[in-house]
């Protein structure tokens, strides 16, 4: 599988305004050149795999969206996992980890 950077440049583009961000913003919360980032947006550059996960993190976005253009929400993903994880357990088991969820969440509202 080969990656079209032009694809991803304009992938990272509209996901970058999406977020409300310009080129500016984006770049100073990754700590890039301003037309480093245009750069990529406009397939003169391509970032190190590095630069890319910098990029994903301040947009909060997955690898995937970016290079491939697949979106794969983390919290959805975090969501379908949990549930094979629970349709593993006993019914006893589900209503521990329920009592346990909201112990967690209890504790960070104080």
């Amino acid at each position: 599988m080969t990656v079209d950077y032009k694809l991803m440049g304009k992938r990272l583009a509209k996901i970058r305004k999406s977020c409300g961000l310009t080129q500016e913003k984006l770049a100073e919360m990754t700590d890039l050149a301003n037309n480093y980032i245009s750069n990529i947006e406009n397939n003169r550059s391509i970032p190190s795999l590095e630069t890319l996960m910098r990029i994903c993190n301040a947009l909060d976005v997955t690898p995937n969206e970016v290079l491939l253009g697949v979106s794969v929400n983390s919290s959805d993903y975090m969501t379908e996992e949990f549930g094979l994880i629970l349709k593993k357990c006993t019914p006893s088991e589900r209503n521990l980890i329920i009592d346990f969820a909201e112990l967690l969440i209890s504790h960070r509202e104080k």
